[in-house]
């Protein structure tokens, strides 16, 4: 797939008149309208507040990261020093509290030039430039309000005068939401994985956080091999939400992502200290589920 091959850009928000970016809202405006950059492979952007829905119709950040993902290997190839910021303004748009309602959109020039650069890439593997981020209906810099990393004025962060900086306003970003372990909750929220790990690593590498974890044992897997071996779990956000410590012990609850064969930390998934009898309650929960299951379908198709 031509998705393979294409990475993420950022804009920020410029046009015909200077733009003031303001870092650091209101918490009525920042709750009604923006929201924190959770997308790894965007936090180089000069801006850190996003709005969803995006360009692409993504409805929240956590669908976006799975969709931009895949474009990393063409991020990888150094194509055009615009693609990242593009695709970041098509996935994180950046949002504004007082200009205009919806997200702005990168100026078409900035499109023009990283499919100039990256589609003699993509035609290599017989791909072409994405209809998704087609460049024609983009606005036009000295027509419309746009984005290009040209149009950026970099002010000193210090200067409180123009914006502050947001991890001051906003000292619980990365704020984790605690999840109540219960048969309930495993039962509503289906996991694709749970495991017995020992964490060995956590990686804080920009594009993509993830915790390097030594198998114990598997309690539950689906389609994506779970070896008792040392294996990668990734998480799909900018924060290490659930937290894991390093040498510490844990029943892992979480997710897959079938066609790269990863094992994902995303909202919902679960990291809990192992405890022996944890564990045991768990393997009757998905007993039990397994047989309802089983009920449902032999219902379904009884005559």
């Amino acid at each position: 797939m031509w998705r393979a091959f294409i990475p993420e850009l950022v804009c920020v928000v410029v046009a015909v008149a200077c733009l003031v970016l303001v870092w650091c809202p209101s918490a009525a405006a920042l709750a009604g309208s923006c929201e924190m950059v959770r997308i790894p492979l965007c936090h180089p952007m000069p801006w850190n507040m996003t709005k969803m829905p995006n360009h692409l119709h993504h409805s929240t950040q956590a669908n976006a990261v799975l969709a931009i993902e895949q474009y990393e290997a063409l991020l990888d190839t150094g194509c055009s020093p615009d693609l990242l910021f593009f695709l970041c303004a098509m996935y994180a748009p950046i949002c504004t509290i007082s200009f205009q309602r919806d997200p702005i959109k990168p100026c078409k020039s900035v499109c023009e030039r990283a499919k100039s650069g990256c589609e003699p890439v993509l035609k290599k593997y017989n791909h072409t430039w994405p209809e998704s981020l087609a460049c024609d209906e983009l606005p036009v810099y000295d027509r419309a309000v746009c984005i290009s990393p040209e149009a950026i004025v970099k002010v000193d962060p210090s200067d409180n005068s123009f914006f502050q900086d947001l991890s001051k306003c906003s000292p619980d970003r990365c704020k984790c939401k605690s999840v109540k372990l219960g048969q309930k909750t495993y039962t509503k929220n289906n996991y694709n994985y749970v495991i017995r790990a020992r964490v060995k690593e956590i990686k804080t590498r920009s594009h993509d956080l993830s915790a390097v974890v030594e198998v114990k044992d598997v309690l539950k897997s689906s389609l994506v091999h779970i070896p008792r071996d040392t294996v990668t779990l990734h998480y799909s956000s900018g924060c290490l939400c659930p937290p894991l410590t390093p040498n510490e012990e844990y029943i892992i609850m979480g997710y897959e992502n079938e066609e790269r064969s990863r094992l994902l930390l995303i909202e919902g998934s679960i990291a809990q200290k192992w405890k022996d009898r944890v564990g045991r309650k768990v393997k009757r929960w998905d007993q039990a589920l397994s047989k309802g299951r089983k009920r449902e379908n032999d219902r379904l198709i009884r005559p």
